[in-house]
């Protein structure tokens, strides 16, 4: 399927933009970004340059106004080839998508002009994986500004960032769980802690952000006071889950693919029989393989469900990412022992998939507390008890 990735005009294959970044910038460049821990400056800069940075912004501020599947089959295509780079671009997206529903325009129009790299800030050492539990505060000061006080554990992008989409209790007590603020990368107060030296995504730039007396505007307020858990749940949840099980299909399925590679190219000398000629490896082959055709099934059934409004579209959307964190774990994990010693080498690909694969399942909500959620809303009760809201 070949789908338009440039502001939604018509391409071919020949003309496939994101093809030629992938060719000529992103894939040459997975490697270093992996060995060297680097933030994947080079590729995230050709993307907006590109006009894909800007790619679910609306026309009316210059973006490409395209929707979740589009944006989907992006995060997918970038995870075959870095892991660190599609992780950096998924939660640009996932940021975008509430600045999108409520932030100003100014911002919108940098990020639809590709020159404005947002990010999440979320989670944060005192609640750790419970996003929808904010210790940080906010504050009003004597001048109008809002002061932030916060230690976020976990930042894509930190440092990287042209903002960040920032969670505190509310500024008036009582007045809901969360708030949401536009944080802008150069306010005063505002410092990032160490350097990222991870198992996998390695250049992803995930490090800690902490606010000490930072002052914001008021008008930084991202909706309403006290309402920023049901903008988290309602905006940037489905697009965070569906854009993480498409990264999760894009590692599974490039390493189904390089494993079919490997497979069919590697002769053993004293039989002159390929490996793939051995029935027990074909049905592990085919085992790894019908998974990720699944979780590819599914995640299109999920963008069904939510581009028709179906009853089930939160179940759907909460059953993804579960779903793919799994899928991606286990196939990743097959492939490595079908290619055997040769998948502990650097060049084949398949140990830094297996690496980066390990993060879907601890990324907040995690696999364990999305199989609560599913079980809760199957069953009738609320997504979140009252003691978390």
């Amino acid at each position: 399927m070949t789908t338009t990735l440039d502001n939604a005009q018509p391409t071919t294959d020949d003309s496939d933009v994101l093809g030629t970044l992938i060719d000529e910038v992103i894939r040459p460049q997975a490697g270093t970004v992996d060995r060297d821990g680097a933030f994947p400056r080079q590729g995230v800069d050709a993307l907006g340059a590109a006009g894909l940075l800007g790619l679910a912004s609306s026309p009316e501020v210059g973006g490409g106004g395209q929707g979740m599947r589009t944006v989907a089959e992006l995060i997918e295509r970038l995870a075959a080839e870095c892991g660190s780079t599609a992780m950096v671009v998924l939660m640009h997206y996932a940021a975008t998508a509430v600045i999108e529903a409520h932030g100003p325009r100014e911002v919108r129009t940098a990020i639809a002009s590709g020159g404005h790299l947002t990010t999440l800030a979320f989670s944060e050492f005192g609640s750790r994986s419970h996003f929808w539990s904010p210790t940080g505060t906010a504050a009003a000061t004597d001048d109008g500004s809002v002061r932030l006080d916060a230690r976020k554990s976990w930042v894509t992008s930190a440092g990287e960032a042209n903002s960040y989409v920032w969670s505190s209790l509310p500024l008036t007590p009582g007045a809901g769980p969360m708030t949401l603020w536009l944080v802008p990368a150069d306010s005063p107060g505002l410092t990032v802690a160490g350097d990222f030296d991870g198992l996998g995504l390695r250049g992803n730039g995930s490090r800690p952000m902490t606010a000490d007396g930072l002052r914001v505007p008021a008008d930084a307020m991202i909706a309403a006071d006290g309402a920023g858990l049901d903008t988290a749940l309602g905006v940037v949840l489905p697009w965070f889950l569906v854009l993480n099980a498409a990264f999760c299909l894009g590692l599974a399925d490039s390493a189904v693919a390089e494993a079919g590679r490997h497979l069919t190219g590697t002769t053993l000398t004293h039989t002159g029989a390929a490996l793939r000629d051995a029935p027990v490896t074909r049905r592990a082959y085919a085992q790894l393989k019908i998974r990720t055709d699944a979780l590819r099934a599914f995640l299109g059934d999920t963008l069904t469900a939510l581009e028709t409004s179906r009853e089930d579209a939160m179940l759907r959307v909460l059953q993804v990412k579960a779903l793919a964190g799994e899928t991606v774990a286990g196939v990743t994990d097959g492939a490595m022992q079908l290619c055997g010693g040769s998948a502990f080498r650097k060049e084949l690909g398949l140990e830094r998939r297996f690496r980066d694969s390990r993060a879907a399942r601890v990324m907040a909500p995690t696999t364990d507390a999305l199989h609560d959620f599913v079980g809760r809303v199957a069953t009738g009760l609320p997504l979140l008890d009252e003691a978390n809201r």
